[in-house]
Parts: C-alpha cells; structure tokens; sequence
C-alpha cells in the first residue's frame, strides 16, 4: 500500500494515532459512537509531515540543538523554535498532497467554511493531554487558505509551550509526529466545555458543563465567564449563570469576530435545563466508550449537540482497582492514604508498592502509584467509628476533618451500617505498619530498658537470619524463600511486646500533654520532657553523621574533594584514601553506611536508591556539618537535650507538689516520664528494621534482574522496579515477558503518576478530599498547621525536595514536603522544620521533638507558598508559620 496523505474522519479509529495523532483517532472513534454527532471531515496523515521533515535537511540540526537545552532555558527554546515554525512555514506543499486535500475537500464541500485543527501523535494520551499545546484555526475558507493553515499546524509543534510541555513529559521531540485534522466548521448558537467527572473534587457522579454564546472560542480564550451547570444522577444540582458580554461569532468570508450579546440576553442562560441533562447523557456514552472520564469540547446549533473533542481528563486522582468487587455498585468506599501516615506521598514503582502491600498488616489498594487502605467498615460502625476518627486524628488532623466531612454530609451510603452489621474487630488501621488485630496489651509496662534492648536484640537476629539465608537463593527458589521471609517479617511487626511498648511511649505522651495542660497550663510540655531520648535509631542516625563530619573536617585536601564528588564509587575509586586523612573519612563514612545504608529518601518504596547505593546523597550534609559545627558537637547536643529534660522534669514536679494533692499528681507524673523516656525512642526502630530487610530483598531481586539482562530478557536491571512482584516471578520462572510493551507503559504512568497530588481521603466516587483546619486563633495571613514540637524561631527558609540539594546555614528553617527518617540528618543543621504532611507521632515530629526543634507540620502548599530564602517566623507551640518577608 503506497503513503497515504490523507484519510476521510468517518474510516479512522482509535487505534490509528500513529498516523492521524491524538487528535484525529479520538474523532474518528467518537463518530462511531451511536448518538454521538461529529461534524464531518479529514485527516491529513502524519506520514504527509514527514515527507515534508524530509524535505528539510536543516531541521535535524536545529533539533539537535533544541535537544540539547534545559526546559528552564527559556530564552534559548524561544529562537530555536522560532527558527523550526519559520522554516516549516516558508515549505511549498508538494503537489501531491495539495492534489489529495483537494480532492477531499470535493468530497466535502469545496466552498463551506472549516477548523483546521493539529493533531499530534503524543496528544490525547490517558496519562497526559496536551492539551492547547499546539494550534487551532477557526472558520477557514478555500483550499488555498486551508492549505496555508495546514503549514501553521505543522509548525505548531515547535511552539515555545509545547516545547517545554515535552521535555518535562519526558517526550522527545523526533518522536512526535503531527497529523492535521480539517472538519466541516459548526455555527454554533452555544458552545462550551463538559467535563464528565468534576474536575476540581474529582467526583466521578458528578458532570460539569460551562456553556456561552457563540463560539467556545470566547470561553477557551477567557474572553466572557461561562454559565457553569452541574449535573448529578441526571438532573441539574446546581448552575450559575453569568453575564455574558462578548462572544465570538464566524465570518462569512472566513475567520471570527468578537462581539458585544445584546443586553437582554447578557443574563439569559446559554442552555436550558433539559439541553444539559441530554448534553450529560451523551458524556456518558463517550466516558463509557473509552473508559474514563472525559474532557469534551461541544457545540449546539438547530439540529442538536455536534461533539467536536473529547480527550481524557489527565489530572483526576486515579480510584482504587479492586479485585474483591466491593466499591461496585451501590455500597461506596472511603480510603485513607497510606503515603499521609508513612511519610512519603511521591508515587511508587509497581514493585515498591507491591512488596509493601504483600508485607503490610492491613489490606492495601493502589491508585495513582499510592497505596490506600479502606476504612469504610469502621466508619459506617459507630462503635468503632469514634475509635477510628481518634487515632487518626492524632496523627494527622486534617485526615480527620476530610473523614467527617464525608460522615457530616449524610449522602455516602455505605457509612449507614446494614442492620444487624457488627463492627469489625481490632484497631483502625492507622499506620501501615499497624498490627490487624490489637494483641492483649497486659498490665502497663514499666520503665524496664532491658525491654527496649530485648526487641532491638530480636529484631537484629531476625535481619541477620535472613541476610545469611538469602544467599543460596535464586530463580523460583528465591520467590519461594521470600513468601516465607514475609511471613516472617509479619511475624516482627505484630510482636505484642514491640506493640506494647509503641504504645505505652505514645500513650505516656499524650497523657504528658494533657495532664500537664489541665494541672500547669502548660502547652506541649512533653515536646520538653522527651529530649534526648535513649535509643532512637533516627536520632542516632542525624548525631552520628556529625561525628563523620569530625574525621573530615581536619583534611582540607578531603573537603576539597569530597566537593567535587559526582561518582558513586567515590568510596572504592581509591582516590579518596589516597589523600591526607582521606583512609579515616573513607572509614567512618563507610562505617556509617554500615550502620543506616539500608535507608534513603522514600524508603518504604523498594525501587528508591538506597545511600549504600548512591553515597553521593550523604556528601552535601557531611559538608553542611563540617562548615556548621565544630568537633564533639554530637555528644555535646545529646548532653544539652538531656540537660533540659532534666531541668524540665525537676521544674514540673516542683511545680505539681505545690498543688492540692500535688504529691499524688507528682508521683504519677514521675512514672508517665520515666516510661516515655524509656520508650519513645523505640517508636522509631520498627521501620528501622523494615527497612534493613527491604533493603535485603531488594539485593537479591537484582540479582535476578542482571540475569534476565544477560539473558536478553529485560533490556536494563531497573525495568524490574516496573514490575509488580507477582509479574517479576512469573518472568524468573519463564525467563520470559509475554507483554513487550508493559515496561514502557509503566514507565509513562509512573511519569503521569509523580505529576499526580494524592489526596488524604479518597472515596470510591473518585472524590479527592484535603481536609481543612477549623480554627480563629491563626493571624491573618498565616499558614496553619499542627504544633508537634514547641518554641517559636525566626529564620531562612530553605525549601528542599531532595536532601541531595541541601545546603544549610545556621539559622536555617527546613522546609519540605514530607520527612522520613532519611531526613534527620538535616536535623541537626537547621533551628525549625515546617512540612507539607505529618502528624503528632509520624518521624519528623518525633526527631524535632528530639533535637528542640520549632515544628509544625501538615502545612498544605508550604513548598509552594514559602519561597526559598524568604524569611518567616514558625510557632511550633501554636502551630502556624508567619513570612515575614
């Protein structure tokens, strides 16, 4: 079959956007659609735009170029765009392809008035639009006109925003290839917008429509407010209608004018009632046909509606599959982010997220690269319902507040418990890493840390059990091994004694808090009293990179290098021992990596790089301690957080036996401080050991990984992280991947998934909830959060997303999107931390407490309305952060 230049709109499908683009394949698949009127039309194939590429010999050049610049280049991509759409522009259409357009324009209607409209083949996708990125020409008429404007579409690939959108959906630009649909132009009386899910909560039962006179022009280009129309189990919930002064009509001789709506019909709605619902109807049958919601372009003349675009909606929070069939059908489902409770709401890989679902102690569900579990059951149960909302709420408020958001508004059937329901047993589950069901707690513990060294002592034995049974293991053996290993690794986390002991630290400081608060007025009095406290890995681990920092600060020669330090063999190159000092830095950072090279930014996923495998990550805050603390700084800020402990423990006590039955009050207060030192610090070695034996499994599973690669089989030892961990077996048993194309497109979802904001509530509707704080004691202008460590400082801001990019001042502020423990190393070097998610008892608080740090957590949008260097004030008693400046 020769090059085929162009197509009629009614033989396209959707399978074909390799050759008519995004655009075009979902025009062509509309118009089958029974009830669903395209205006009629052609494509201009993406093979007549690579004869043309072809025929230009310089384009390859200038791609080279545009290839090689920074997104953040602005300037740069403005010229050499420019220079690409100048040169496609000035191209001659060779005969032929006029001949074929002319051709189909007899076919068509040789003297109407069409939309010359760009089709590029990396448009329309599920996981990202691109929509606007290239161009749309309206009411062209004749086929010199529309041959010129062909030209345009062409160039429009290489406009400056679709530039920059590519690089950063990490599309190269040779791929993209751009076909040219030419339709039959509408004359419309309304046209507008219809979203088929709510776009701003993400509600799947919820459609909106934004209508205006004329041509969507006037509302596309934000020329006139639209009449906004919503629309729930067929019929109109709600509309606002605005006054529409302008809209844009088609000229008779080609192209479009803006005019002034007569006065009287400003305020008159665009649509009827009726006209919505049947536009919504018709929504539906296209969401139901591609299989997710849309974002559709329409357009009302005489005879009905004429659907003239429909692309998925690319920013939807995606719902959570489920292969048990509850969320179906009429009872719904609420589920609370797991990323919220762990610290780490980036998306994950399929393996990150698969090992910790198969190792987890509650069901977990995956949408969006994150992992929810479902609290429907003891939500809709109100004898657990409070229970739940409790221990939530501890840890995140604002969880909290979106749950009874969805309790307050009555219209979410399945929190009506069917009758007879019993409510489900053992706690909520309100950490991933919570046991299923509450093991019998027994009498209260003492302040025994013989207890402490006991479950580090069998957590350490577990590690180095499976460290030595691991080594014999592969092929299926190995997948087999470690089904047992989870068994065992589930076994670590429900130990009733390890539970007892989280909990009676917890517990010793919220009863600190409040009986403090009641007797003294004292505010957060325990934030004081748990300074210092023994046995915390996490604070051990921020302390023990200043004493790395003590073998390299006396080596100006190892300063030096370690500031130039790009490999990650830095450690083994040799280079480094050979330098003054440079054996004895080498060792304690090797000795360090010992200790904590299992951890790293985002650890509960797999895939993340872990500081054994890229040390690099480390050097920028060895460097930050070195030029920041003198020598003996660890030792000397562990003493000064036990000193004011001390100091606040004698001051309270003091204060309590003043009291009417003040030696009771004092006798008890001693016990609950005696155990919340004994056990606050264990509250961080759970996920310490999780994370030693991840990073465990995660060396055998490469292990498979270089041999599929020296098998043929995988063409990179990462493209497992593309796998889930049932789907990289089945490969190690077959020594085969049936799907050739599944690494790719998880490799593009994942891309679409970091774009994604998980919310903290998500019910089955698809409705993405926040939460909000309900409180007036906030000044004007502040951002509200929750106090977990008291005090108040002033300071810089550094907002950091990657604590390989951390370079600190004294003074400084941290501020991030979430801390893990990978983050305490920063600690150390910063007077206050403020997060975007985090809670009462999550790491980050528990270390700030720790360290004296003013914290104040569960700040939305800190990283994007706190600039980086700006100056601001963070109340960590009060729980709000001022800027200052």
């Amino acid at each position: 079959m020769g090059t085929q230049y162009v197509i009629d709109l009614a033989e396209v499908d959707d399978r074909q956007t390799a050759t008519v683009g995004g655009k075009g394949a979902h025009l062509g698949a509309l118009a089958r659609i029974g009830d669903v009127h395209v205006p009629a039309g052609f494509c201009v194939t993406t093979d007549a735009y690579r004869h043309i590429v072809a025929e230009m010999p310089s384009l390859v050049d200038r791609l080279d170029r545009l290839g090689r610049l920074s997104p953040d280049d602005q300037e740069g991509i403005r010229t050499v765009s420019a220079e690409i759409r100048r040169a496609i522009e000035g191209i001659a259409v060779p005969d032929d392809l006029a001949e074929a357009v002319t051709r189909a324009l007899a076919r068509t209607g040789e003297r109407a008035a069409y939309a010359v409209r760009s089709s590029a083949t990396a448009e329309d996708q599920p996981t990202a639009s691109f929509a606007g990125q290239q161009d749309t020409y309206l009411n062209v008429v004749g086929a010199a006109e529309i041959l010129r404007h062909i030209t345009r579409c062409w160039a429009s690939v290489f406009t400056e925003r679709a530039v920059v959108y590519r690089r950063r959906n990490g599309v190269d630009h040779r791929t993209v290839h751009m076909a040219v649909v030419v339709q039959r132009m509408v004359l419309p009386d309304a046209a507008g917008i219809l979203f088929t899910a709510d776009p701003v909560t993400g509600d799947r039962k919820t459609a909106t429509v934004d209508a205006g006179f004329g041509l969507g022009e006037a509302l596309v280009s934000g020329l006139v407010n639209p009449d906004v129309f919503t629309v729930r189990d067929g019929a109109v919930v709600g509309r606002t209608i605005a006054a529409k002064e302008r809209a844009v009509y088609a000229l008779p001789g080609g192209g479009t004018e803006d005019v002034t709506v007569d006065a009287r019909r400003q305020k008159e709605p665009s649509l009827t009632d009726d006209q919505v619902v049947e536009l919504v109807r018709i929504g539906r049958r296209i969401e139901a046909h591609f299989g997710r919601p849309q974002d559709i372009e329409w357009c009302l003349t005489g005879d009905g509606f004429h659907i003239v675009q429909s692309r998925p909606i690319t920013t939807l929070f995606p719902v959570p599959e489920r292969k048990d069939g509850a969320g179906d059908g009429p009872e719904n489902r609420v589920y609370v982010s797991v990323g919220h409770q762990q610290m780490m709401t980036d998306a994950m890989k399929p393996l990150g997220y698969s090992l910790w679902q198969r190792t987890a102690m509650v069901d977990m569900y995956e949408a969006g690269g994150r992992l929810f579990v479902d609290v429907t059951p003891r939500l809709a149960a109100p004898d657990t319902r409070a229970a739940l909302l409790d221990v939530i709420g501890k840890g995140d408020p604002l969880t909290r507040d979106a749950l009874e958001t969805v309790i307050d508004r009555g219209d979410f059937a399945a929190l009506t418990p069917p009758d007879g329901a019993e409510a489900p047993a053992g706690p909520p589950p309100a950490a991933a890493t919570a046991p299923p069901t509450a093991p019998d707690t027994g009498p209260d513990l003492g302040p025994d840390p013989a207890i402490v060294a006991e479950l580090i002592a069998r957590s350490e034995a577990s590690v180095a059990a499976l460290e030595r049974d691991i080594r014999t293991k592969a092929g299926p053996e190995l997948f087999d091994f470690l089904d047992e290993a989870f068994v065992e690794h589930k076994k670590v986390l429900s130990d009733p004694l390890s539970f007892r002991a989280l909990m009676a630290g917890m517990d010793a400081t919220w009863w600190l808090n409040d009986k403090l608060r009641e007797w003294l007025g004292e505010t957060n009095a325990a934030d004081t009293l748990t300074l210092s406290a023994p046995d915390n890995i996490t604070s051990e681990m921020g302390l023990a990179l200043l004493d790395v920092a003590d073998a390299v600060r006396p080596h100006p020669e190892v300063v030096a290098y370690l500031q130039g330090v790009e490999d990650e063999d830095f450690l083994t190159s040799g280079e480094l021992a050979a330098l003054p000092g440079g054996a004895e830095a080498r060792n304690a950072i090797e000795a360090y990596l010992d200790r904590y090279g299992a951890r790293c930014v985002g650890e509960i996923d797999i895939t993340r790089p872990r500081w054994r495998e890229r040390p690099t990550a480390l050097v920028p805050v060895i460097l930050d301690n070195v030029r920041n603390f003198g020598p003996g700084a660890a030792a000397h800020r562990f003493e000064q957080g036990r000193r004011k402990a001390a100091e606040k423990e004698h001051d309270v006590l003091t204060r309590l036996r003043a009291l009417p039955d003040g030696d009771a009050k004092a006798e008890e207060t001693k016990r609950m401080i005696d155990r919340v030192r004994s056990f606050i610090g264990y509250r961080e070695y759970p996920k310490y050991g999780i994370i030693q034996r991840y990073f465990v499994y995660k060396q055998a599973l490469l292990g498979e990984a270089e041999r599929l690669v020296g098998a043929g089989v995988l063409a990179e030892k990462e493209d497992i992280f593309h796998l889930t961990f049932d789907e990289l077996r089945d490969v190690v048993r077959t020594h085969r991947l049936d799907d050739a194309g599944l690494v790719q497109r998880r490799k593009d979802d994942f891309r679409w998934h970091e774009e994604l904001t998980p919310p903290r509530v998500l019910t089955s509707d698809g409705e993405a909830l926040t939460g909000a704080y309900r409180r007036d004691d906030v000044p004007e202008g502040a951002l509200t959060g929750l106090a977990v460590s008291a005090g108040t400082i002033e300071g810089r801001a550094r907002v950091i997303l990657d604590i390989a990019d951390a370079d600190l001042e004294a003074g400084d502020i941290l501020v991030t999107t979430f801390t893990d423990p990978s983050w305490s190393p920063l600690f150390v070097a910063v007077a206050g931390l403020v997060t975007e998610v985090g809670g009462l008892m999550t790491h980050g608080a528990v270390i700030a407490r720790e360290y004296g740090l003013p914290a104040v957590v569960g700040v939305e949008k800190a990283t994007r309305l706190i600039r980086d260097g700006q100056r601001i004030r963070v109340h960590g008693t009060s729980g709000y952060v001022e800027i200052l400046s």
